[in-house]
C-alpha cells in the first residue's frame, strides 16, 4: 500500500475520533442540562383560530381545546363587540347577558349554577376543576399554566343569554346578537422534564416496576388474594433541597388502583458540622400531591408530613400525579440561623397497589366487573349505547342485567355495610356531550347505595355523584338529575359525562328483616337527552368548533324549557290567552280590507269588472285580507295550536309561514302609501311590482330585525313620492313654458309662486288631515310596540303591533279624498287650480 494512502487513512481516523468525542461531549452536556438545568425553550403544540362568529339570542357555541400531559401553558385571546361594564352586570337580566364559561372534561352548562357573575374572566378564573362562568367582555386575554389547570379536554362555552327559556322553541326570538373571534394556542417545554410557565421547574419522572404480592389478611385465610404492587422510584437515588425549595416528581397511574403510598427514607443533612444526623428526623418534609397539575402549598389534593408517616391515598385517580416535597422548619433546629449551604437529603419511592382482574376494594376483597359497550343500532343520536358486564351477566335482557348473580358472595355472611360491588366503564372520545343514565329497580325495597366517580373507584369519602336515599344524595343540579326515585326504584342521570374511565360502586345495605333477597335489575346507558326531553321536545345534537365532540341538547316545545324541557314556562291558561291575543289581534285587518272593498266597489264601473281588472281594482282588499289570514295562521303555528315546533315542521311549514306573514305585512304598509296617490292602475301595478321585490328580499333575509320597519316606511314613502311625481308630470305636461320666457323675471316668479300655492291647496284638499294625524299616532304606537318586544312579552306587544299597524292603515285609507278628474285637470291658462268633490259626506 502506498505511503500516502496509509497517511490519508490515519488522518481520516483521527478526524472521525475527534468528531466522535465532540458529539459525546455535547450529548453529556445535553443530558446534564436535562437533569438539573434550566431552559426557557418553549414550542407550540397546537394553535387554533376561531373565525368571527355571530351569536343570536339564546344561541351558544362550544370550543374544545386538547391539552397534552407535557404542556406548559394555554393562551387564550378572545375579541368581541360586547361592551359591558362588569361592575354593573347584575342589572342586566341573565336571559340577555352574554356569558363565557370554562369547564374541564365536558361542555359547560351555566343554567346549572347559581352564579353571581361579578368578576372578570381574566382575574376571576382559578383553576377548572369546577365549571366557572363570567360575563363576556370586549377583550379577554389570559395565559393558564400547568400550575393552574390539568391536561385533557378543556371546553369553552359562549352563550348569549341563559335560563329556562333558552331551549324554548319559538319562531321569532327577540334580543341582541354579538360577534366574537378567538385564538387559542397550547405550548409545551422542549425538555420533557421541565415544567412551569417559563419551563424553569424540573420534574423528575418516577419509573415503575411491577411485582406480584400475596396479601394474607389473616392466617385463617385459605385463599390468598393476588394483587400487583407497582414500585416507582426516580433514577436519582438521593435528593437534597434547601428549606422552602420544592422538588417535583411525576407518577402515571394507568389503571384502577386500590392505594397509593408515598414514603421518604434516609433523611439527613448534607453536612455534619452543625448537629448530629439524628436531628434530621425532626425536620418536616411536606408532601403535596395533585392530579394533573403542579401542586403548591395552597393548591393541592393531598398533603402530609412524609418524615412523620407515609402519605396514603385511597383509590387514586387514573392519570398523571404530580408530587412536591418541600423541607420546612429547618431553621428552627439551629436557633433561627441557617447556613445557606445546608440542605436536607432524602430518598423517596411510591407504591401503587392494584388488584387482580375482577377484584377491587379494601385488600382486594370485593368484586369488580368491566362493563362492555353495546351500541344502539339505528339510533338518531351518535354514541348512544348501553353497558353490560363482560362476565357474569347471565340473564341480561337488552340494557338491563340482574344484580344478584354478580354480588359479592361474602355479603351473605357479613352483617355490616362495608360490602361493595364495583363496575367500570369507558366513555369514548368525542362523547363528552352525552349523559350516563343509571337505573335500579327491584320487586322489594332496594338495599343498595349508588356511587359514581370519574377516573377512580368511589368510596364513602371520594365520589363525584351518589344516591343513598331521598334525603342523602348529591345536590340536585344540571349535572346530576334525579327522576322518579322511590324505595324500589333509582333513576338518575349524570349530565355531560367526561370522556374516559368511570367507576361505579354499589354499597350493600344489611337488612336483617329481609329473609329473601329482592330481585334487582340494573341498567347503565349512554343517552343523548335526559328522559327524552321529558316528552316535551325533540332531542338534537351538534358539534363543537373543532368537530371532535358531539353534544346533545333538547329543543323544547312552545310551552316548556330547561335543559330537559321539564320546566313549564307557559301554563295551559297562559297558552289559551296567548293564542287569543296573537291570533285574534289579526282581526284588525278587517278594517282596512273593508274600506278598500267599499271604496273600490263605489268607484269601479260595472263595465270594467271582468277577471283581470277586477283583481287590479281590488288589490288593496286582497292584500289586507291575505295579510291578516297569513298572520293568523302563522301565529296559530307559533303558539302550538295546530302544529308542533319540531325540526321538520320548522323547515317545511314554519319558515314559509314566517315569510308570508312578514312579506304581506310589509306589502300592506307600502300599499297604504301608494293608495294615497291618484294615478292610473297601470302605474300602480308597476310600483307594486317593484316594492314587492324589495319587501320580499327584506322578508327573506332577517325579517325580524327592527330596522326593517324604517326601511318599509322609507320604501312606502318613496313609492308615494314616485306616484306623485307621475301624477304631477301628467297634470303639467300640457303646460307650455315658452310664453314664460318672454315675460319679465318678476312675472315668472309670480307665476311659479302661483303654481306652488295651487299645489299646496291641492294637497290640503286631497287629504282629510284629521285622519292623517290619527294614522300617524297609530303608526307611532306600532313602532313603539315593536321596539318593546322581548322573548318574554312577545305575545302581548306583538298582538298590540297587529292591532295598531292595521288600524293605522285604516286611518290612512280613510284620509284620501276623491277628486273628480275633470275638476282636477289643468286649465288652458297658466293659472292652475283644483276643485274637489268630497265624497266623505256619504259616511264612513
Amino acid at each position: 500500500m502506498p505511503l500516502n494512502s496509509i497517511l490519508w487513512c490515519q488522518l481520516n481516523t483521527i478526524i472521525l475520533s475527534v468528531l466522535f468525542l465532540f458529539c459525546c461531549s455535547l450529548g453529556l452536556s445535553s443530558a446534564n442540562d436535562e437533569l438539573v438545568g434550566v431552559t426557557d425553550d418553549v414550542f407550540t403544540v397546537s394553535s387554533f383560530s376561531y373565525p368571527q362568529t355571530t351569536l343570536g339570542p339564546y344561541d351558544l357555541r362550544y370550543i374544545r381545546v386538547d391539552i397534552p400531559p407535557w404542556f406548559s401553558a394555554v393562551s387564550l385571546a378572545l375579541n368581541s363587540d360586547v361592551d359591558l361594564d362588569v361592575s354593573r352586570v347584575e342589572r342586566i337580566p341573565k336571559s340577555s347577558l352574554p356569558i363565557i364559561c370554562f369547564r374541564d372534561g365536558s361542555p359547560p352548562l351555566p343554567d346549572a349554577l347559581n352564579i353571581s357573575l361579578k368578576d372578570s374572566a381574566v382575574i376571576g378564573i382559578n383553576g377548572l376543576d369546577n365549571e366557572q362562568c363570567f360575563p363576556m367582555e370586549k377583550n379577554i386575554t389570559m395565559k393558564l399554566t400547568n400550575e393552574q389547570i390539568s391536561p385533557g379536554a378543556w371546553y369553552i362555552g359562549l352563550f348569549n343569554g341563559i335560563g329556562a327559556a333558552r331551549t324554548q322553541s319559538r319562531m321569532i326570538i327577540r334580543g341582541s346578537a354579538y360577534s366574537f373571534s378567538a385564538n387559542i394556542s397550547v405550548e409545551a417545554c422542549s425538555n420533557s422534564m421541565m415544567k412551569g410557565e417559563l419551563c424553569n421547574s424540573t420534574v423528575y419522572p418516577l419509573s415503575c416496576t411491577v411485582s406480584d404480592a400475596y396479601n394474607s389478611v389473616k392466617a385463617t385465610v385459605t385463599k390468598p388474594v393476588m394483587k400487583n404492587v407497582v414500585t416507582c422510584k426516580s433514577n436519582v437515588d438521593t435528593f437534597c433541597a434547601q428549606e422552602g425549595v420544592p422538588e417535583l416528581y411525576s407518577l402515571d397511574v394507568t389503571d384502577m388502583a386500590e392505594e397509593l403510598t408515598i414514603t421518604v427514607a434516609n433523611v439527613k443533612f448534607n453536612t455534619t458540622t452543625s448537629n448530629n444526623t439524628s436531628s434530621a428526623n425532626d425536620v418536616s418534609l411536606m408532601g403535596f400531591v395533585r392530579h394533573g397539575a403542579i401542586p403548591s402549598e395552597t393548591l393541592h389534593d393531598y398533603s402530609g408530613d412524609l418524615n412523620k408517616a407515609p402519605l396514603i391515598i385511597r383509590y387514586p385517580l387514573i392519570g398523571r400525579l404530580y408530587i412536591s416535597i418541600v423541607p420546612v422548619n429547618v431553621s428552627k433546629k439551629f436557633g433561627g440561623t441557617l447556613d445557606g449551604n445546608l440542605k436536607v437529603c432524602y430518598s423517596m419511592e411510591s407504591q401503587v397497589h392494584q388488584c387482580a382482574l375482577g377484584r377491587a376494594g379494601p385488600n382486594c376483597t370485593m368484586d369488580s366487573y368491566t362493563l362492555q359497550t353495546v351500541l344502539r343500532r339505528g339510533g338518531p343520536i351518535p354514541f348512544e349505547s348501553y353497558f353490560l358486564p363482560v362476565a357474569g351477566g347471565e340473564g341480561a335482557s337488552s340494557a338491563n342485567f340482574p344484580l344478584e348473580p354478580l354480588l359479592n358472595k361474602s355479603s351473605n355472611d357479613r352483617r355490616n355495610d362495608d360490602i361493595w360491588t364495583y363496575f367500570t366503564l369507558d366513555i369514548p372520545r368525542g362523547a363528552a356531550g352525552r349523559n350516563i343514565h343509571i337505573r335500579l329497580s327491584a320487586d322489594l325495597k332496594i338495599s343498595y347505595e349508588v356511587y359514581a366517580r370519574f377516573g377512580g373507584l368511589p368510596s364513602l369519602d371520594n365520589w363525584d355523584y351518589y344516591y343513598a336515599n331521598r334525603t342523602r344524595k348529591s345536590d340536585q343540579s344540571m349535572f346530576f338529575m334525579l327522576y322518579d326515585s322511590s324505595d324500589d326504584k333509582i333513576d338518575f342521570y349524570i349530565i355531560y359525562a367526561r370522556e374516559g374511565t368511570w367507576g361505579l360502586g354499589l354499597r350493600h345495605l344489611y337488612t336483617s328483616t329481609d329473609s329473601v333477597k329482592a330481585q334487582t335489575s340494573m341498567s347503565v346507558s349512554l343517552e343523548g337527552c335526559p328522559k327524552q326531553c321529558s316528552f316535551n321536545g325533540d332531542c338534537r345534537y351538534s358539534f363543537d368548533a373543532s368537530g371532535l365532540t358531539s353534544f346533545s341538547f333538547c329543543s323544547c316545545d312552545r310551552n316548556h324549557g330547561g335543559f330537559d324541557c321539564s320546566i313549564e314556562i307557559v301554563s295551559h291558561k297562559g297558552h289559551i290567552l296567548q293564542s287569543i291575543f296573537l291570533i285574534g289581534s289579526n282581526a284588525a285587518a278587517i278594517l282596512p280590507a273593508y274600506w278598500s272593498l267599499r271604496e273600490k266597489a263605489s268607484f269601479v264601473p260595472l263595465s270594467s269588472i271582468f277577471p283581470l281588472n277586477y283583481f287590479v281594482a281590488f288589490a288593496e282588499w286582497i292584500l289586507f285580507t291575505s295579510s291578516g289570514i297569513a298572520s293568523g295562521i302563522y301565529h296559530a303555528c307559533d303558539v302550538g295550536t295546530w302544529c308542533a315546533l319540531n325540526y321538520n315542521v320548522l323547515q317545511v311549514t314554519a319558515l314559509p309561514l314566517l315569510f308570508m306573514d312578514f312579506w304581506l305585512s310589509f306589502m300592506a304598509v307600502v300599499s297604504t302609501f301608494v293608495y294615497l296617490a291618484t294615478i292610473d292602475e297601470v302605474y300602480k301595478r308597476a310600483i307594486h311590482t317593484a316594492v314587492a321585490i324589495l319587501t320580499a328580499l327584506l322578508a327573506a333575509t332577517k325579517a325580524t330585525r327592527s330596522s326593517n320597519i324604517i326601511l318599509v316606511i322609507v320604501i312606502g314613502a318613496l313609492g308615494l313620492l314616485v306616484a306623485w311625481l307621475i301624477e304631477i308630470s301628467k297634470r303639467y305636461r300640457s303646460l307650455s313654458f315658452s310664453s314664460g320666457l318672454s315675460l319679465s323675471f318678476l312675472q315668472s316668479m309670480q307665476t311659479m309662486k302661483q303654481w306652488f300655492c295651487n299645489l299646496v291647496k291641492t294637497l290640503l284638499r286631497r287629504f282629510r288631515w284629521r285622519f292623517i294625524v290619527v294614522g300617524f299616532i297609530a303608526l307611532a304606537m306600532a313602532g313603539l310596540s315593536w321596539t318593546l318586544e322581548t322573548s318574554a312579552n312577545y305575545w302581548f306587544w306583538h298582538s298590540f303591533w297587529h292591532a295598531t299597524i292595521y288600524t293605522s292603515s285604516f286611518f290612512f285609507l280613510c284620509s284620501k279624498a276623491n277628486i273628480v278628474d275633470s275638476e282636477v285637470s289643468p286649465p288652458s291658462s297658466g293659472n292652475y287650480a283644483l276643485t274637489r268633490q268630497d265624497s266623505f259626506s256619504r259616511g264612513i
